[in-house]
């Protein structure tokens, strides 16, 4: 299993960010892939998972209304769109991979903030208000 993360960056209060993880190794259809994020400080919260080739997605309740996360089945790719970003965005990204088979992608999730799955080298993203 690889993932390799890319996107983040600097970003000013109230811009976008599009965050991409490109895996490689597994059979994208049969696995959960998730961004989990980690603020300066505290611990990991789940942002988005997609399952089932991009078919079932979760996003967080709380960010849902500015964030959206897609797929590209041809590149084996998940993409997190940040839109109106706020200083409590400010994190490293980690894109994650499990195996998807048999679980919603709200249990995937639950189980990659406890850090389970593959783990890519996380991408930073800092927004200054």
């Amino acid at each position: 299993v690889q993932l390799v993360e890319s996107g983040g960056g600097l970003v000013q209060a109230g811009g976008s960010l599009r965050l991409s993880c490109s895996t490689s190794g597994f059979e994208f259809r049969d696995y959960a892939i998730g961004w989990v994020r980690q603020a300066p400080g505290k611990g990991y919260e789940g942002v988005s998972c997609v399952a089932n080739g991009g078919n079932n997605v979760y996003i967080a309740e709380s960010i849902k209304e500015r964030f959206n996360v897609e797929t590209d089945k041809t590149k084996n790719s998940v993409y997190l769109q940040m839109n109106h970003l706020q200083a409590e965005d400010t994190a490293v990204y980690y894109c994650v991979a499990m195996p998807g088979t048999g679980i919603s992608v709200l249990e995937a999730m639950r189980a990659m903030t406890e850090m389970y799955g593959e783990w890519g080298q996380g991408t930073q993203v800092t927004v200054s208000s």
